[in-house]
């Protein structure tokens, strides 16, 4: 009898130790984050990487979450900011969100600002903010190729997969239009961004002025956000100053793709020219439109480096206002055939988005990341090109490279050109290269 007991207590403390061993590793799983650092290979012979930065305001916790997973990919990095206005416990539990997600758990791929400055959308200050998160991510992560700004109102037309197979070491395509590559590759923001040079910088703009040149160029004015803790309005001068010709003033959308190296050159500051023309437009209205613009069109280094157009979609009002109009289920079906990567406005939990999800990104829901991002399994890379056989035999373009440009001359183009908004490209039916713009507009 002595012994049977010894042999039960015996079994029962192995059982005992075995759950608390369980226990302990499950939470250490949970609460530890276990970085896969070394899956993800960056370069020029691996996929593109890009450096997300997601921002909103009071309130808007729960879309830049839903924003986040839809745009999340274990290659990229992401820099999360709630501004000023919102609570420290709204940031809180929203890095809380965070842990909840193996997969930004396991990757460590995603920060959040603990203690955002103030800004104003209408002064300076929002280019500081965007300069500010540009070089925090350049601190935190090396490997991204294209710096993407997000407001919690905008949401992805691609996806973010890379459906790769193995290619020539070091090849990629030249530049296409936009729209055609999305076309051609299916919509997938890694396979287009794969075919191009990674110093090409994607910016809706025009050295045209019209009606901006007397309402926004010459008009003083001053971001008070700039030395006050409150978000206060910016207020004009009763004056107003001539428009420069010691640089070209270029404006456009403030929405903007941009290489790593033109934001290393306008942060670190080789040339004085960023310093230069960051101290003018801090005084005028809505810098955001204008700053980037003018820097890389006034640049010998960048100049050859553009493409004209934002990569969004958006429909505005006739005569159009501050905004663009906020998109509904009766825009969906032109949305989804824009060729844009990204579009804006949305309204908090627009049914438009639940579709987006669903037919494009292949959501199963909001808060749920894209299929095939919860593991880490298949992320390393080896040579791998974003191009598969069926896009390789449609692309057969007729492209023109030179040192300073790549021209488009195929005209049959046109036709899915004229699809883009009208706000995303200024000249439209002519010839579209790098650097065109810059040169000539």
């Amino acid at each position: 009898m002595g012994a049977e007991k010894k042999w039960f207590f015996t079994l029962f403390s192995a059982t005992v130790l075995s759950l608390l061993l369980l226990l302990f590793y499950s939470i250490s799983a949970f609460s530890s984050p276990r970085p896969f650092f070394s899956l993800v290979q960056h370069g020029p012979h691996y996929p593109p990487a890009f450096g997300f930065y997601i921002f909103g305001g009071k309130g808007d916790k729960d879309r830049i979450f839903r924003l986040l997973l839809a745009v999340y990919h274990p290659r990229n990095r992401y820099l999360l900011q709630l501004g000023a206005d919102a609570s420290d416990e709204e940031r809180y539990r929203l890095a809380l969100d965070l842990k909840y997600v193996p997969a930004i758990r396991s990757f460590g791929n995603v920060d959040v600002i603990g203690k955002p400055d103030q800004f104003s959308y209408m002064g300076s200050t929002h280019i500081a903010a965007t300069l500010h998160s540009a070089s925090v991510l350049m601190k935190v992560d090396n490997g991204w190729d294209w710096f993407i700004a997000l407001s919690a109102l905008d949401y992805p037309l691609v996806t973010q997969d890379v459906q790769c197979k193995e290619g020539k070491k070091g090849a990629y395509r030249p530049l296409l239009l936009w729209c055609d590559l999305v076309v051609e590759f299916g919509q997938n923001l890694s396979h287009v961004f794969s075919s191009i040079r990674r110093d090409l910088n994607f910016l809706d703009h025009t050295s045209d002025l019209g009606w901006k040149e007397g309402q926004r160029i010459q008009p003083i004015v001053v971001d008070p956000a700039i030395y006050l803790s409150r978000r206060p309005q910016i207020f004009h001068a009763t004056e107003k100053r001539p428009t420069p010709d010691a640089f070209k003033v270029v404006t456009g959308s403030p929405w903007v793709v941009l290489s790593r190296s033109f934001l290393e050159f306008c942060i670190l500051g080789w040339d004085n020219l960023p310093r230069t023309l960051l101290m003018y437009f801090n005084n005028v209205m809505l810098s955001e439109e204008c700053y980037f613009h003018s820097v890389i069109c006034n640049s010998p280094e960048f100049k050859n480096t553009t493409v004209n157009s934002d990569l969004r979609y958006m429909i505005w009002d006739n005569p159009p206002k501050m905004e663009p109009t906020f998109l509904n289920i009766s825009d969906y079906d032109q949305m989804a055939q824009s060729g844009a990567a990204f579009a804006r406005q949305f309204k908090k939990d627009e049914p438009t988005l639940d579709m987006v999800d669903k037919k494009i990104l292949k959501r199963n829901g909001r808060n749920q990341l894209p299929q095939g991002h919860g593991a880490p399994a298949g992320i390393a890379g080896g040579r791998i090109l974003a191009l598969n056989g069926e896009m390789s035999m449609k692309l057969n373009r007729k492209v023109n490279i030179s040192e300073t440009s790549a021209v488009l001359i195929a005209s049959e183009f046109h036709r899915k050109f004229e699809r883009l908004p009208s706000n995303e490209i200024h000249h439209r039916g002519s010839l579209i290269h790098t650097g065109y713009n810059c040169e000539a507009s």
